[in-house]
């Protein structure tokens, strides 16, 4: 380790990577260059916001058996939300990347491709390309900045530092291609990873990240509502996209003040909320809480509610409510195999999913805090699989696509969990089943019980049947499109 004074304030700053060019000092921001066995000050590096990550420069854990200590850091922005790319130091003088994103954690280490790369204009989400002889499906594409630095990194870099990069999966191994310095890449590949399953230590716990989000953002519990004064209750570092439940304007939080990004757009109709934003409940032996909630609808007009909620150490998970009740979804960090967009089976872990079907989604209300930038018509295409009472769902949008796997949860568990919060009422068995579901059912009869009359004249008997199923079918899509949620 190699320790400097810095030319600005006279604070050591140390070097603990050979590999290391810029430092940036933690008492005054100064950025430091290493020049040979000379150090330079080129100027301020903007202070990082302080998120909802419980990693921090001294982390330190084991991955593959080797220590590893966190020695720097680069926040990023992107036109839906940031992240943070952690610098690693190995104890065998190696480094490597640490993507940190919305809870979900990446190692990845600089490789050598071999043949051809695609340009960054080609990529497309949800298309499937071969790296380095192994086929990945592109998970998200995006354009973004550096806003900020800490700690120690390999190259040279300052806030406003323009970047291109796609990232890429395959299963559990992971790719990221950057195209920052010009049009052919730099590849490093590595694979999803879990803060426990490195065995990391030295993590931000709740009350540190509650305090210096609140250091940042001035407030601990709520905000005032830039555009129209209302309070917004959000959880500290936990989010910093949010959505004011009054007037529906997007505000980014990560800065020192709160900013509007998007006037509301006007909502024809309020969400029936069953948890309220703030809503707690112990769940796995973790205290969750209520940040978000958004109102999806389908390309049929079916709607139902999305809630996320947020632990610092466990991270996100979604709860689902629909008509025929709830369930859990997680966001995977590993993906299925899945051949194409129109391939009907996709596999996971051993287990082979059917395409139960895919439609058009839409966001039609959302209030509160998100890991990524939300707002009322927000549109993506979702693919649904099947096997048993587990669903996968891929969602697709212009730049990104996610996989996320769901599981029913019983009315009797989220009424444990969340006690007197919970205002949900218990689905009735006539709710289980859509109008068009009880109509294919008659369908089914009424042909079965013509099938002899159409050996003696089958003509006349299949006109009659058919007018009859219409009869059956037409009223049931009606009724169903114009139900009350």
């Amino acid at each position: 380790m190699q320790t400097v004074s810095c030319p600005s304030c006279g604070a050591e700053v140390h070097f603990r990577s050979h590999a290391s060019v810029l430092a940036v000092c933690e008492y005054c921001h100064s950025t430091i260059i290493k020049d040979a066995d000379a150090v330079r000050d080129i100027g301020k590096m903007s202070a990082v916001l302080e998120d909802y990550s419980p990693i921090q420069v001294g982390t330190a854990g084991v991955h593959e058996g080797v220590n590893f200590t966190v020695v720097g850091r680069i926040q990023q922005r992107y036109a839906a939300g940031t992240w943070n790319e952690w610098y690693v130091l190995f104890d065998d003088a190696s480094t490597a990347w640490l993507g940190d994103s919305s809870g979900l954690y990446t190692l990845t280490r600089e490789r050598k491709a071999s043949g051809t790369l695609p340009a960054f204009a080609e990529l497309r989400p949800g298309q499937r390309y071969t790296i380095n002889g192994e086929p990945y499906t592109a998970a998200e594409v995006r354009s973004g900045e550096c806003i900020a630095g800490q700690g120690e990194l390999p190259f040279k870099v300052g806030s406003g530092w323009r970047i291109q990069v796609a990232d890429l999966r395959n299963y559990a191994s992971f790719a990221t291609l950057d195209y920052t310095d010009g049009p052919q890449p730099v590849l490093y590949q590595g694979v999803a990873v879990t803060l426990d399953g490195m065995q990391c230590q030295l993590l931000r716990d709740t009350d540190a990240i509650a305090r210096t989000a609140g250091k940042y953002r001035g407030k601990l519990d709520a905000l005032d509502c830039p555009a129209c004064g209302s309070g917004i209750q959000y959880v500290p570092g936990a989010a910093a996209q949010l959505v004011c439940p009054s007037c529906h304007a997007q505000l980014d939080a990560s800065g020192p003040e709160a900013q509007v990004l998007a006037k509301g757009r006007q909502v024809e109709d309020e969400a029936d909320i069953t948890l309220e934003l703030g809503a707690s409940a112990k769940i796995n032996n973790a205290d969750f809480t209520v940040i978000g909630m958004m109102r999806r609808a389908d390309d049929e007009g079916s709607a139902w509610n999305e809630y996320l909620l947020y632990n610092a150490i466990a991270g996100f998970f979604w709860l689902v409510e629909t008509d025929d009740g709830w369930s859990r979804a997680n966001v995977l960090p590993n993906w299925p195999s899945w051949a194409s967009l129109e391939a009907e089976k996709c596999t996971l872990d051993d287990t082979t999913y059917t395409r139960l079907y895919d439609y058009g989604s839409q966001v039609t209300y959302a209030a509160g805090a998100f890991n990524w930038k939300v707002a009322v018509g927000d549109t993506t295409h979702v693919y649904e699989f099947e096997q048993g009472q587990t669903r996968l769902a891929a969602e697709l949008s212009s730049e990104e696509m996610t996989w996320s796997r769901s599981v029913p949860v019983a009315y009797d568990q989220m009424s444990a969990w969340f006690g007197a919060a919970f205002h949900g009422s218990m689905p009735s068995s006539n709710s289980k089943m859509s109008h068009r579901g009880a109509a294919k059912i008659f369908i089914i009869i009424t042909l079965v019980l013509n099938a002899i009359p159409m050996f003696i004249s089958f003509s006349s008997t299949l006109i009659w049947s058919l007018l009859g199923c219409l009869a059956l079918f037409v009223p049931a899509v009606f009724l169903d499109k114009n139900k009350t949620p």
